[in-house]
C-alpha cells in the first residue's frame, strides 16, 4: 500500500481543488492510502471529498496568513502520523511546505503546478516571493506534475528542471458533466432567459487572470449587432473586484443584459443552460476545467489563446487573442452562427473530444503510473 499525503490551501471551489477531488476519487484505494490535508477549514468541496470511501481528510486550522509556526508544527505532526511515502503539494505554498516536510521525514516530494504565464504584477508580494522560491527550490522536488503544455514551457523557462517534470492534462468526469437540457432549461427559467435568447456564459472566480472586463466589453460590442443575446457570470470573488465589474457593466449599459449568478453548486445544469461558454482569460491559465466541463456537457466554447485552451477546444470551438473585446465578440458571432446551423453536431463533437482526450480515467491512470514509477526508481538505486 502506497501512502500519499496531499496538501492544499483549502477545498473551496476552484480548478486545482476540483482536480484534486477527481484524482482522489479515481485512485485505487487498494493500492493507495490517501490523506488530504488543508491549511484552512473552509471549502465547499470538503463534503464531496468526505463522501469518497477510503480517504482521510484533516485540517491544519490555519487562522490567517501569518499563522505559520503552529501550522508547520501541526503539519509535521500530521505527516508523522500518516507516515506517507509521497507528499503531494497542490500549488505554490503547499508545494514549498510539502518539500520541507518531505525532506524531514524522508518521503518523496511531488509538486502540482496548475498555471502557466502568471502576471505576478496583478497579485501581492507574497505571490511573487512564493514563485521565486519555487523556481529556486524546484530542483529538490522528486517529481513535478504540470497540467498543461503551456505551464511546462513557462516553468522550464523559469528554471524548473526538465528531467523531473511531466505534463498530465486535467481530467473531466464525463459522467458528472454531460448533456442535460432539462436541467439547463430550469436554470434558464430561473434567470428569466427565453428560448429565443442566446445565453453566453463566463464561469470562473472573480480574479485578474479571468479578465471579466474584456468579457463585459465584448458583450457591449456584440449587442451593437444583435439583440437576442444575454450574458451570465458565474462565480464569486473579492467584493472590491465585484464592485468594479458591476460598475463597468453599468457604464457599458449592460444592466439588463448581464446576469450575476454568483457561485453555484449545480454546475452541470448551469453549463446546460448555456448556448455558448467562453474563457476570456488574459494570462495564467494552465488547463481550464471550465472549458472541459462545458464541452463535456455538449456546449461549444470560444476561448482566448491562453494556456492550453487552444489545445482543449481543437476544431470544436473558436480561439481569439486575449485582451481584445472586439475579437472576442466576433468569435461569439461566428460560433453563434455555427450553432444555429449545426447545434447537435457541434455538441457531439465537443463532448467526444473530452471523452477521447481528457477523461478522468486518463489523468488517474497517468498520475498513478508516475507515482508508482517514482517509488520504483528509488528502489533500483
Amino acid at each position: 500500500m502506497i501512502g500519499i499525503f496531499f496538501l492544499i490551501r483549502s477545498l473551496e471551489r476552484g480548478g486545482a481543488e476540483r482536480q484534486l477531488i477527481e484524482l482522489v476519487a479515481g485512485l485505487d484505494k487498494e493500492q493507495f492510502s490517501v490523506t488530504v490535508a488543508t491549511f484552512y477549514d473552509t471549502g465547499e468541496l470538503g463534503e464531496e471529498l468526505d463522501r469518497i470511501d477510503g480517504v482521510r481528510r484533516i485540517s491544519l486550522h490555519k487562522r490567517g496568513r501569518w499563522d505559520l509556526v503552529m501550522i508547520l508544527w501541526r503539519l509535521w505532526v500530521a505527516v508523522r502520523q500518516a507516515q506517507p511515502q509521497i507528499i503531494h503539494g497542490y500549488l505554490d505554498v503547499a508545494n514549498l511546505c510539502g518539500l520541507l516536510m518531505g525532506r524531514l521525514v524522508g518521503a518523496k516530494v511531488v509538486w502540482g503546478v496548475r498555471a502557466s504565464n502568471v502576471d505576478l504584477s496583478q497579485y501581492d508580494w507574497l505571490a511573487r516571493v512564493a514563485f521565486r522560491l519555487e523556481c529556486l527550490l524546484a530542483g529538490w522536488a522528486d517529481l513535478i506534475i504540470v497540467n498543461s503544455q503551456a505551464g511546462w514551457d513557462y516553468h522550464l523557462a523559469n528554471g524548473f528542471p526538465q528531467q523531473t517534470m511531466v505534463a498530465i492534462p486535467n481530467g473531466i468526469s464525463t459522467e458528472r458533466f454531460r448533456p442535460d437540457r432539462e436541467a439547463g432549461q430550469k436554470v434558464r427559467a430561473e434567470w428569466n432567459v427565453s428560448v429565443d435568447e442566446r445565453l453566453i456564459g463566463l464561469v470562473g472566480r472573480l480574479d485578474p487572470m479571468k479578465d471579466h472586463a474584456t468579457f463585459l466589453k465584448a458583450a457591449a460590442h456584440l449587442l451593437e449587432s444583435r439583440i437576442d443575446v444575454r450574458f451570465v457570470c458565474v462565480g464569486n470573488g473579492p467584493q472590491r473586484l465585484f464592485q468594479q465589474m458591476r460598475a463597468l457593466s453599468e457604464s457599458l449599459g449592460l444592466d439588463q443584459h448581464v446576469i450575476w449568478a454568483g457561485a453555484r453548486d449545480d454546475m452541470r445544469a448551469v453549463y446546460n443552460a448555456l448556448d455558448l461558454a467562453t474563457s476570456s482569460s488574459s494570462f495564467g491559465e494552465g488547463f481550464s476545467n471550465v472549458i472541459g466541463e462545458a464541452m463535456a456537457c455538449g456546449v461549444p466554447c470560444v476561448v482566448t489563446n491562453v494556456g492550453d485552451s487552444r489545445l482543449i477546444v481543437g476544431d470544436t470551438g473558436f480561439v481569439v487573442v486575449p485582451r481584445d473585446p472586439q475579437a472576442l465578440a466576433d468569435g461569439w458571432n461566428i460560433m453563434l452562427a455555427r450553432i444555429d446551423r449545426h447545434r447537435q453536431a457541434l455538441a457531439e463533437a465537443a463532448r467526444r473530444r473530452i471523452i477521447n482526450d481528457y477523461s478522468r480515467a486518463a489523468v488517474v491512470q497517468r498520475t498513478s503510473s508516475s507515482l508508482i514509477q517514482l517509488l520504483a526508481s528509488d528502489k533500483k538505486k
